[in-house]
């Protein structure tokens, strides 16, 4: 087959996807509306960037000045609202387990007497780790205010001992820690999360589609029309059929860049030309897995199967939410295997950190080579596009 019959081969396939498209609206839903509403949904849920206002319980059983000090600085926090005063530990702990607090910030009796005359009282604080994000902000504070509060004990009892608060800061405190948070400053939970959790989305949801449209070809006996319109070549086919999502996705995926790196303003310490490469390779590559996973299991349900199941692993396995390099090496190796993982990777080196772009070549070069996937089940693929008859 010449080029210029390729090209008109390919222009008929794509006529023909186009018209698929239009007449199917679960496409149009899949393509445009689900990304839409789950860039709003995700954008909108976490616009704050920190959780703030969490209820946490302060049991006091001193009530001294001291105490109740204690208790308006922790309520300066800007994450932390104390919303139950109790001398009972049963009812704060009952407001934990009904999930009306979720963390518990403890003052035994005789605080402030015992911390004056050195006695070291002991301050406790207790969270609901079910609630991961609430648990360790409030975790933060309580302990950052424990802290603190040591701090003021021990300055005030140097005082009474006649050293100069110089004398009494460097025994608080020998080392000083300079903290300088990279990437993120800001601590934005919206930063952290939605630059990998929405184009997993979208990765999951070119998986679907994709298998969608060939496994239908498969279902409603079709596939054979499909060929013919690419010259029997199964190559040209593929290309004819993915190059209409090809496009749409990419628009997509650039809107979605368009959001965070525009209208949000999240880090992009590399210009905006290795992200919108590394989002259209997310989205060829996504599509090539696709492909692949319909080619191993030529039938629409196990393949949409197949393709939930590993765009849904994808969100754990990929780094965001758990170091890989803290995994079992085989899973570190399993991790590879997923093209989010190394979109992931270069978001971090090129958004977050804005490194050379020669540091993140590599990942480039793996979102690339899925694209050699379909070439590793094409005969299979082919064989059920022709022959694969299917049984409801």
């Amino acid at each position: 087959m010449t080029f210029k019959q390729a090209t008109g081969h390919i222009k008929a396939v794509v006529r023909r996807e186009i018209h698929r498209l239009l007449s199917t609206p679960v496409y149009l839903f899949c393509i445009f509306i689900a990304p839409l509403i789950s860039m709003l949904f995700f954008l909108s849920l976490m616009q704050e960037g920190l959780p703030k206002d969490l209820p946490v319980a302060v049991v006091d059983l001193d009530n001294s000045e001291t105490s109740r000090n204690l208790v308006r600085q922790l309520e300066a926090f800007e994450q932390t609202r104390v919303s139950l005063r109790t001398g009972s530990f049963s009812e704060a702990r009952t407001a934990m387990q009904k999930g009306q607090v979720y963390g518990i910030f403890y003052i035994p009796e005789n605080f402030s007497v015992e911390a004056t005359t050195g006695k070291q009282p002991k301050l406790s604080y207790y969270t609901n780790a079910t609630y991961l994000i609430a648990a360790s902000l409030l975790f933060r504070d309580m302990k950052t205010m424990s802290v603190l509060a040591n701090g003021a004990v021990g300055l005030q009892t140097g005082t009474a001992k006649g050293l100069t608060e110089d004398q009494i800061m460097a025994q608080l405190q020998p080392i000083v820690i300079d903290t300088h948070v990279i990437g993120n400053p800001w601590l934005n939970y919206s930063v952290y999360l939605n630059n990998t959790l929405l184009p997993g989305i979208l990765q999951l949801l070119i998986f679907s589609v994709t298998v969608f449209s060939i496994g239908t070809e498969i279902k409603q006996g079709t596939a054979r029309q499909w060929l013919q319109k690419g010259g029997n070549s199964l190559t040209v086919s593929l290309i004819g059929k993915l190059l209409p999502h090809t496009v749409l996705f990419t628009l997509v995926a650039w809107t979605l860049m368009a959001l965070l790196y525009g209208y949000h303003a999240f880090p992009l310490n590399s210009g905006w030309g290795p992200m919108l490469a590394a989002s259209f390779l997310l989205v060829i590559a996504s599509q090539a897995t696709g492909v692949f996973m319909i080619g191993v299991l030529p039938t629409l349900r196990l393949g949409l199967s197949f393709a939930c199941l590993f765009g849904m692993i994808a969100f754990s396995i990929v780094g965001f939410s758990f170091p890989v390099l803290a995994m079992d090496p085989t899973l570190q190796a399993l991790s590879t295997l997923f093209p989010l993982r190394h979109y992931f990777l270069i978001y971090v080196d090129q958004a977050l950190n804005g490194r050379e772009l020669f540091y993140s070549w590599s990942e480039y070069v793996w979102l690339a080579g899925f694209l050699l996937l379909p070439l590793l089940i094409g005969r299979n693929l082919k064989n059920a596009l022709l022959y694969f008859k299917y049984i409801p």
